[in-house]
């Protein structure tokens, strides 16, 4: 089990995995763009939003740190961009974390089967942290 960060940005995320890879000597890694998503995510994208990073990640001293860009629909307020994403393999687990991490908070997206993962839910805890749950199914 893991509990990585993810970074969201409102458009700049390309910008910023390019100075993170330089401050840390790192190499370019890949961009997955909004557009580039499988259509089953049944994302409707109007023009500005289908050139955003969608996904990409590096490794900073062995932790993973993912980046986004959210569309202009779901803006991000600088010093609340950061979602803690905890990604393990046990579907009963995950399911009893987000139930547990959801009293008192705010589900934005119930656990369900996505595109990426067998299970995936947001949600925003009581004390205002946003948490994304993933089964990492093998």
């Amino acid at each position: 089990m893991a509990i990585d960060v993810h970074l969201h940005f409102n458009g700049n995320c390309r910008d910023a995995v390019s100075f993170y890879t330089k401050v840390f000597s790192l190499e370019e890694p890949k961009f997955m763009t909004y557009e580039e998503a499988p259509q089953q995510a049944n994302m409707t994208l109007n023009e500005n939003n289908k050139k955003l990073i969608m996904y990409t990640s590096l490794k900073i001293y062995g932790s993973n740190v993912m980046f986004s860009d959210v569309t202009s629909d779901m803006p991000v307020t600088l010093g609340d961009n950061i979602v803690l994403n905890v990604g393990i393999d046990n579907f009963e687990e995950i399911a009893l974390l987000f139930n547990k991490l959801k009293e008192g908070g705010t589900v934005l997206m119930d656990l369900q089967e996505t595109f990426f993962a067998k299970s995936y839910g947001l949600l925003i805890d009581k004390f205002g942290i946003p948490w994304q749950l993933v089964y990492e199914a093998n």
